[in-house]
């Protein structure tokens, strides 16, 4: 096996998001009925926001924040796939793809298990490499254990794509 050179990059992203009763639930891409929604400006998919925190890490370009402001009206209630989408964009502009990414989804709510594989693969199809998406829930501890909210925390692996400038570090 091995070892990352110089042009492979590590990040982590993290995010966290109230429930929200009032609106639907989306989380990894899927739509998830029946289940309390997050709160936030976009759709409050905080897997989609930790995964994009984790790629501009690992490829030393920034944050969400620097990407999409969260006070701009035309991110309003919007997929926060179309975010990965930009983070991705910005990544292959800068001579950067990801490799893999791992996210851990910390929460009581959803019952995560039954729909792993199928998020596994909308998010993978739409990073373009391989993401695996594991849940926990912190024995009631917390805001996230007394069901207050949710977090996802992202790490990703990116490499230098052959040919690619250099991005800043």
């Amino acid at each position: 096996m091995s070892s990352p050179g110089p042009g492979t990059r590590v990040g982590t992203g993290v995010d966290v998001h109230a429930y929200d009763a009032g609106s639907p639930l989306r989380l990894a891409g899927l739509d998830w009925p029946g289940e309390p929604g997050l709160s936030g400006h976009s759709d409050g998919d905080a897997v989609c926001h930790a995964v994009v925190d984790a790629l501009l890490a690992a490829a030393g370009l920034g944050d969400i924040g620097e990407l999409v402001g969260v006070d701009e009206p035309g991110t309003e209630g919007a997929a926060s796939t179309g975010f990965v989408r930009l983070a991705l964009a910005r990544l292959d502009a800068e001579g950067w793809r990801p490799v893999n990414v791992s996210v851990q989804i910390i929460g009581q709510r959803p019952r995560f298990s039954a729909r792993r594989a199928e998020a596994q693969r909308v998010m993978s199809e739409l990073v373009g490499a391989p993401v695996s998406l594991g849940a926990t829930t912190t024995d009631h501890l917390g805001f996230t254990g007394r069901g207050e909210g949710l977090a996802a925390i992202a790490t990703a692996l990116v490499e230098r794509r052959t040919g690619g400038s250099e991005a800043p570090v």
